[in-house]
C-alpha cells in the first residue's frame, strides 16, 4: 500500500466526484463553462469534494488516536461513545441556546464529546476483563446510554425528527459558506502528526512512559481534546459517519505496523479515499436520487467491522 498509489486514487476519484450530479458536466465543459456550470462547480460539488475528504482524514485519525491510546484495535468514536456524547451536547444546544451559531453548538458539542471519552476512558482503566473484543461493546452499550438520554429529551421536546435529519451523515446538503467549519480540523491533523511519536509511546503504557520521562497523561489528555474536537466539527458539519474511525486505522495498522508517525499519512489518504467511493456509490445507485453518506459507511462499515472480528478469531 504504497503512499503514491493511495494519492493517485484519491485525485482519480475527487475527478469523478465533480462530475457526478444531476446536471451533467463533461471535462470539455471545463473550457466553455456557462455561468450555472460555474456555480454548480463551485458552490456545490467543489466544496462537497473539500467537505469529503476533510471529513475523511479527520474521522480516520480519530480513530487512529483513540485506538493507540486505548490499546485496543476495536475502539473509535463509534465504539467510544464520542459520538453519542456529542450528539448529546448538540442536543443541549438547541434546548438552551436555541439562537446559537454554529461554532458556539460545536463548542458544546465539543465539551460533552471530550466528556463522554473521558468517561469512556475511566471505564476501560476499571475494567479487568481485557479481552479486545469485550471492551467496544463495553463502549457501544455506553453509547446507547447516552443516545437513549437524547432520544428521551428530543422526544419530550419535540426534536426527534429534528435531530435525525440533521445528524443524519449527508453531503448533499453542503454548499459555500456551510462547511468552512470544516477547515478547523487541518490543525488539529497538523497536531496529531507533530505528537503522533508521543502517542505511539503513550499506547505502550503508563509505565513505559514515565520510565521515558514522557507525562502520560498530558499526552493522552491531548490525544482526547483532538478526538473530540475533531469528532464535534464533524458531526456538526456533515452529520454522523459510523465505523470510519474504526474500519480505516486496522486496515492501515495490518500494512504499516503500530507506529503511529509511519501510519498516520496513509491512514489520512485511505479514510478520505474510502468516504469519497463511498459518496460516489450513493451518488449512483440510485441516480438521480442518493443514499446520504451515513448509510453507505455504515452498511460497507458494518460488513468490514465483522470481517475484522471474524478475521482476529482465526488468528487466535
Amino acid at each position: 500500500m504504497k503512499k503514491r498509489y493511495l494519492i493517485i486514487l484519491l485525485v482519480i476519484l475527487s475527478i469523478l466526484s465533480v462530475f457526478i450530479g444531476v446536471v451533467d458536466l463533461t471535462p470539455t465543459d471545463l473550457f466553455h463553462l456557462t455561468e450555472s456550470q460555474s456555480q454548480i462547480i463551485w458552490i456545490s460539488r467543489f466544496p462537497r469534494l473539500i467537505s469529503i475528504i476533510i471529513a475523511g482524514v479527520s474521522m480516520s485519525i480519530c480513530g487512529l488516536i483513540m485506538q493507540q491510546l486505548s490499546r485496543n484495535k476495536f475502539v473509535s468514536p463509534t465504539t467510544a461513545g464520542t459520538m453519542d456524547s456529542a450528539r448529546f451536547g448538540i442536543l443541549v444546544a438547541m434546548l438552551l441556546f436555541s439562537t446559537a451559531s454554529p461554532i458556539q453548538k460545536m463548542l458544546v458539542a465539543f465539551v460533552f464529546a471530550l466528556a463522554g471519552t473521558f468517561i469512556f476512558m475511566k471505564i476501560l482503566d476499571k475494567v479487568k476483563f481485557k479481552d479486545p473484543i469485550f471492551i467496544p461493546l463495553v463502549g457501544l452499550m455506553f453509547g446507547s446510554v447516552i443516545s437513549s438520554i437524547t432520544t428521551f429529551f428530543a422526544y419530550k421536546n419535540d426534536l426527534i425528527q429534528n435531530m435525525s435529519s440533521w445528524l443524519q451523515g449527508n453531503f448533499a446538503l453542503i454548499i459555500q459558506g456551510s462547511y468552512e467549519m470544516l477547515y478547523i480540523s487541518i490543525p488539529l491533523v497538523i497536531l496529531a502528526y507533530l505528537y503522533a511519536n508521543r502517542f505511539t509511546i503513550a499506547g505502550m503504557g503508563e509505565d513505559f512512559s514515565t520510565n521515558l520521562g514522557m507525562n502520560h497523561k498530558k499526552i493522552v489528555n491531548i490525544g482526547l481534546v483532538i478526538v473530540a474536537l475533531m469528532t464535534s466539527v464533524v458531526i456538526i458539519t456533515v452529520g454522523m459517519i459510523p465505523f470510519l474511525g474504526l474500519i480505516v486505522p486496522n486496515i492501515v495498522t495490518i500494512y504499516k505496523g503500530d507506529n503511529l508517525k509511519n501510519s498516520l499519512p496513509h491512514t489520512a489518504l485511505l479514510g478520505a479515499i474510502f468516504v469519497l467511493a463511498c459518496d460516489i456509490i450513493g451518488r449512483t445507485l440510485i441516480f438521480p436520487y442518493e443514499i446520504a453518506i451515513g448509510v453507505t459507511v455504515g452498511v460497507i462499515g458494518s460488513g468490514l467491522f465483522l470481517y475484522l472480528v471474524m478475521r482476529r478469531k482465526v488468528y487466535e
